[in-house]
């Protein structure tokens, strides 16, 4: 929908958002009409740099033309069924991402902290069953992040965290343990323990990839015993980090693995995929969704795998993503670069304030999001080139120096 049409102006619609919209996010003061490749658009059709994605989401760029294609397509022969007929994206999607990533079995979600929620649910009714009714404890990583529902909620190990902050109690049965510290996960670990769930890379918690001692670490002491492997790829997922799944760096595999953000392209999908035993749990009526696997956002995901895939667009990340590393540490005021392919995190010294490096950014037409007090998170397209990374660089330099005078 173009503002032209309707009558309005932009001053119009952000009075409308602050009168009727419950507002938990610090908007940029920008209204995103359009958007193409590694570019969105305001109603003026001023360019923006977009090194956020919508959050690791347009990895093939935006409006993709396949993606938008599929979309269309779709939605003209039949948008939404509830899951009891069978559906041709859905079932030539599942096809495709299991076979790709080698998983078994995979079952659709709407969003990232649905799949995650599940993955919780699908481990603790496996560990049950298997094992008894104490065994539901689940590991995760103090400063991780995966989501906002109560399990989620509760897997994230950042105890007065605003997400966590005023809700009551959070679900019970979790514990949290130093990212990257193989020991301290294996003692936080009880004889009521299924399960460690891990990012390979913690986005929200700063950027930080998981050493390959940590990840083959955590697979070889769940082998041993009996318990699961959980990965959350929701940010890291679908060639992001230099290879279509994260976990591949490490040459592991999880037992269950989460997915949504760039799974869908733009549409809003989530998945879990999993091991066939573990699978076994989820049994007629013990887990559901409404809109998972919905038809659109189905064939939406089919095209965008498909894109990634052909395009190689893993290889670019891993490409552009050392490129863009490279030029961030030689900026002025950095204490860090961190990340994994197009994952990347920079962490100033304390004289720099990250929100403020976002903001400055913005006001010179580049689009990026910050974490905690000193660090900035670049997220781009995987489509990007190293003209785009110089001019990101370039403008990040401007505000930086700008900001430090």
């Amino acid at each position: 929908m173009k503002l032209k049409d309707t009558g309005l102006t932009a001053a119009d619609i952000k009075a409308k958002v602050k009168k009727y919209m419950i507002e938990t996010y610090e908007r940029f003061d920008f209204l995103a009409e359009t958007a193409k490749d590694q570019y969105m658009y305001d109603e003026n059709g001023t360019a923006y740099l977009d090194f956020y994605a919508g959050i690791a989401v347009n990895s093939a760029g935006n409006c993709n033309e396949k993606v938008v294609k599929a979309v269309q397509d779709q939605a003209a022969d039949i948008m939404q069924t509830f899951n009891y007929p069978y559906t041709i994206p859905q079932a030539l999607l599942a096809e495709k991402v299991c076979t790709t990533i080698g998983m078994d079995k995979i079952f659709f979600q709407s969003t990232g902290t649905e799949a995650n929620e599940a993955m919780i649910k699908m481990a603790r009714k496996y560990g049950i069953e298997k094992y008894g009714p104490n065994k539901y404890h689940i590991v995760t990583a103090k400063m991780g992040f995966h989501g906002r529902t109560f399990g989620a909620m509760s897997a994230t190990g950042q105890p007065g965290n605003a997400c966590q902050v005023g809700f009551g109690p959070m679900t019970y049965g979790f514990s949290y343990a130093p990212y990257n510290d193989l020991e301290a996960f294996k003692d936080a670990c009880t004889e009521n323990t299924i399960a460690i769930m891990i990012e390979p890379v913690q986005g929200e918690g700063g950027v930080h990839p998981a050493s390959m001692e940590f990840m083959t670490g955590l697979r070889k002491f769940c082998d041993e015993n009996g318990m699961l492997l959980l990965i959350d790829e929701v940010q890291t997922g679908w060639c992001r980090t230099g290879k279509v799944m994260s976990f591949m760096h490490y040459g592991i595999k999880p037992d269950i693995v989460s997915m949504a953000k760039a799974l869908g392209g733009g549409m809003p999908i989530g998945a879990i995929c999993a091991k066939a035993e573990v699978a076994s749990a989820f049994t007629m009526g013990s887990h559901g969704t409404t809109f998972g696997g919905h038809p659109v956002s189905c064939a939406a995901a089919l095209a965008e795998v498909n894109e990634l895939l052909d395009r190689n667009l893993a290889d670019n990340a891993e490409e552009m993503g050392k490129y863009l590393r490279s030029k961030l540490a030689e900026l002025p005021h950095v204490k860090e670069v961190r990340g994994q392919g197009l994952l990347v995190g920079c962490e100033f010294d304390d004289s720099i304030n990250g929100v403020e490096v976002k903001h400055g950014c913005f006001d010179r037409h580049l689009l990026i999001t910050a974490i905690g007090k000193h660090i900035i998170r670049l997220i781009p397209p995987l489509i990007i080139t190293k003209d785009d990374c110089d001019k990101a660089v370039a403008i990040i330099k401007e505000t930086v120096e700008s900001l430090s005078k």
